[in-house]
């Protein structure tokens, strides 16, 4: 498989603090990595570097972070402008927390989509209600004239997702897309993840604290720790026979249900 998104020897610092060390991440075309670890490690910034998202006081330090032949660190804002929606989307922890409360779900998908293509109301219209259907939702239409605080917390992570790939990015981001969601309702979230596998080859790096999330969709797993990689390899590998303490305590600590 191509490579679409390799993270090359990357340092991550807050305010001079360097924060993640030394990170390299190989993202083949149509596979999923899952980004394990406690709270703090790192994970979450990971992503947020590849869009250049990573907020005040937060840099990578070293190292590049290459989308095909274009090194994101180092590319003009009007290229990551570009990118980022196209080609790169991500679906965050609460998606909701995204949306304008005062403004329907289809005018802000709409209004998100002309940032980087001509379209009309009409082509747009047309557009989502077929990516949505292909998504599982069954009622398209009536969720694009919603308003978000009319739809549950769990269909605004939903249709989170639906927005990330609109434009068929081939690289999505997603960072703890079903922490705050019901047993349910992660299970619906984790079938439209794979359908957008399915259906667009579409690339993703999910960070999650969800082992039985990893497990369920990820192709190779890195955990992490402090910052640092650990362990990295094909997730069965991984999960079924850890080689490092700090995985061996990770699995542990997964709760098993007894007959």
């Amino acid at each position: 498989m191509k490579e679409i998104l390799r993270y090359e020897h990357v340092d991550i610092a807050y305010d001079g603090k360097t924060m993640v060390q030394d990170m390299n991440i190989s993202l083949k075309e149509g596979e999923i990595i899952g980004i394990v670890g406690e709270s703090g490690s790192g994970k979450s910034s990971l992503l947020k570097a590849a869009m250049r998202i990573l907020g005040t006081g937060g840099m990578v330090t070293k190292g590049a972070i290459w989308y095909g032949d274009v090194n994101l660190t180092e590319a003009s804002e009007a290229t990551i402008r570009k990118i980022n929606g196209a080609e790169i989307a991500m679906v965050f922890q609460n998606a909701g927390s995204s949306f304008c409360p005062i403004r329907t779900v289809g005018d802000q998908l709409y209004e998100f989509m002309k940032e980087h293509q001509r379209i009309t109301k009409k082509e747009f219209q047309s557009q989502a209600k077929e990516l949505l259907y292909k998504l599982g939702f069954e009622d398209a239409e009536k969720i694009l004239r919603s308003y978000p605080f009319e739809l549950s917390g769990g269909m605004q992570q939903r249709i989170g997702v639906a927005a990330a790939m609109l434009l068929h990015p081939k690289v999505l981001l997603a960072d703890e897309p079903t922490s705050a969601l019901d047993v349910f309702v992660q299970k619906q979230v984790i079938e439209e993840l794979l359908k957008a596998r399915e259906i667009f080859g579409t690339s993703i790096l999910l960070v999650t604290h969800n082992i039985g999330l990893v497990r369920a969709m990820a192709d190779e797993v890195m955990v992490m720790k402090d910052g640092r990689m650990v362990e990295y390899g094909r997730c069965q590998d991984v999960l079924e026979h850890p080689k490092e303490a700090y995985t061996k305590k990770l699995m542990e600590a997964v709760p098993r249900l007894k007959r």
